[in-house]
């Protein structure tokens, strides 16, 4: 038996048999001379491949048709068109001919060249091409090489997915059910990653480092997603021990479900309200079965994951109307597009040295204002369904938010033009996720219906650490004194103005957290839907004047090690 040790990126315990998924790993491609009369037996080859390639690709269109977006089978669609291309084909062939060299080199080589030409090409279109070129390639190459293709989409049976990473858009197209659990290289507690896995209740252990190399397909497991640790090859007794460990697990969160309609209320009265972080339409159900009082934040990225092709207007309304209509009247706030950085897609952060301090986000929709509009007419729309409240990521200084605001009312404008209702009095919000703004949260007050603390990106940018960066990531601690008092400055600078103050980083969930973002006076915890149980029963369960006493300790503390000392104290006094 081996173990490995990791951290833990969604709660959970799973005991499977691995499979390993190295989608992104391709083999080196053999370059060797041939003889004339063997071009022939090649180009052979290479129609057989661009068959298959067809074949596949068309089954793939048959179901983006039946169950994805108009512009995702679009995409596939012109996958399906290169394929069946005659100059396409005929290219490939004169190099075969001219060059005498493989045909799986030729096909690489020429593939690379043009893709190479796309990518510094000045018209936008075509650089968005060279991911179709890459895909194409790809896959008529896996049959030249006879590599055997695994498709997360159709998994026959049970599994403990073990990568190296992970992208979004593998999250989202593979068979979830069939996932019982995930085992990563990569990633961090708050990596997109870990945010999916626990949004779609999948237990994870990430930062591994070298899992995927140390485990093969077929080996038995256990996935412990509680303390962060993988064994490889367990025996009897250690199947038996987990075993019981996951009988205790699963009673407690029945135990923990047991208050779901209990109002989230210290013991003195004192009342916060508890939301639920989501992805996907589909977590919604989900986020009302923990007992969510509505949506905190709704990310929006997944309707711009597909390169150069975000979604229509009419789709977007769908998918937050979708959401508005299962949470009957309760509150959703959406965040306008968040993406850059580490998030989602990597044509929008091409070139840039330091994405996370670049083009992202608010960033990206002001350089974008036909796409952020399009995003805005829809949050409107939605509006006349149900309760909704919108809020901009990523704002450094009133400037911005009042660039964003502009914006907002040219959107409307547009509506009222259009004759289409929505809400005239929706509420507007801030998220405080970078330290000008945390500085600035007096004058940002003024012009906010509400604030949202985005912790993830609070820390890093307060510690200044790359929370993604295995060498330095344990430096992003939301302990460290500054970041609690840039918390606490952008509360009080909220209630001065009589506004309220959500959080929907991951330290909203994190139960070590709870009684001190009490004290500090937060008003709304949101989270990740399977957290929001743990989450009430502290709440329920402590005062707050106890909860205001610790917050002032923890503020003058000097030292992060201090703090969490006084917290851990405090735990083992205060609980039950």
């Amino acid at each position: 038996m081996k173990k490995l040790a990791g951290i833990s990126g969604s709660p959970g315990i799973v005991i499977g048999k691995a499979l390993v998924y190295l989608e992104n790993a391709f083999p080196e491609i053999p370059r060797h001379t041939i003889q004339k009369d063997e071009v022939k037996s090649e180009w052979k080859r290479a129609l057989d491949a661009f068959e298959e390639a067809v074949r596949e690709t068309r089954a793939i269109l048959d179901r983006a048709r039946r169950e994805m977006p108009k512009e995702q089978a679009d995409i596939v669609e012109a996958h399906l068109m290169m394929l069946e291309d005659e100059d396409f084909r005929d290219k490939i062939k004169f190099r075969l001919e001219s060059r005498l060299e493989n045909i799986d080199w030729i096909v690489w080589d020429y593939s690379h060249e043009l893709i190479q030409k796309l990518i510094v090409s000045s018209d936008a279109y075509l650089r968005e091409r060279a991911a179709d070129v890459s895909d194409v390639s790809r896959r008529v190459l896996r049959f030249l090489l006879k590599i055997k293709k695994i498709t997360l989409s159709e998994l026959a049976e049970d599994v403990i997915l073990v990568v190296h990473d992970l992208l979004p858009l593998d999250v989202l197209s593979m068979r979830r059910e069939r996932v019982k659990a995930i085992v990563m290289d990569m990633g961090s507690r708050t990596s997109h990653t870990a945010i999916l896995a626990q949004a779609f209740g999948i237990p994870a252990v990430l930062g591994l480092s070298n899992a995927s190399k140390e485990i093969q397909s077929g080996d038995v497991l256990v996935a412990d997603g509680l303390n962060g640790e993988v064994l490889v090859g367990p025996g009897e007794k250690e199947i038996a021990k987990y075993r019981k460990a996951i009988e205790n697990y699963q009673k407690k969160a029945q135990e923990l479900l047991s208050g779901r309609d209990l109002p989230a209320e210290t013991l003195d009265g004192y009342r916060v309200t508890l939301k639920a972080n989501i992805e996907f339409p589909e977590e919604a159900e989900r986020a009302l079965g923990y007992g969510a009082e509505g949506i905190g934040l709704y990310r929006s990225e997944f309707l711009f994951l597909t390169p150069g092709q975000p979604a229509e207007e009419e789709i977007q309304y769908l998918a937050y109307g979708q959401v508005i209509r299962v949470m009957g009247g309760l509150p959703v706030t959406i965040r306008t597009i968040d993406v850059g950085g580490d998030k989602v897609n990597p044509e929008f952060t091409e070139g840039e040295k330091n994405p996370l301090l670049g083009w992202r986000a608010i960033r990206f929709c002001f350089a974008q204002p036909h796409l952020f509009k399009t995003q805005l007419r829809a949050i409107l729309r939605a509006s006349a369904i149900g309760k909704v409240r919108i809020m901009f990521p990523m704002v450094s200084g009133v400037e911005e938010l009042e660039q964003a605001l502009a914006l907002f009312d040219e959107a409307k404008a547009e509506c009222r033009k259009r004759k289409v209702p929505f809400d005239e009095d929706i509420e507007v919000g801030t998220m405080i996720e970078i330290p000008s703004a945390a500085m600035t949260a007096d004058i940002l007050a003024k012009r906010s219906d509400f604030f949202s603390i985005g912790t993830n990106d609070l820390i890093q940018y307060t510690i200044a650490v790359d929370r993604g960066n295995e060498r330095v990531g344990y430096l992003a601690h939301p302990a460290h004194p500054a970041v609690l008092r840039f918390i606490k400055m952008t509360i009080d600078a909220a209630h001065k103005r009589k506004i309220k103050v959500a959080m929907c980083g991951e330290l909203a969930g994190d139960v070590n957290a709870t009684a001190l973002l009490l004290g500090l006076g937060l008003d709304e915890f949101s989270m990740t839907a399977a957290s929001i149980p743990r989450i009430k029963r502290i709440i329920r369960e402590t005062e707050i004047s106890s909860c205001r006493e610790l917050a002032k300790k923890a503020l003058a503390c000097e030292t992060r090690q201090e703090i969490v000392n006084l917290v851990v104290s405090w735990t083992a006094q205060s609980r039950p």
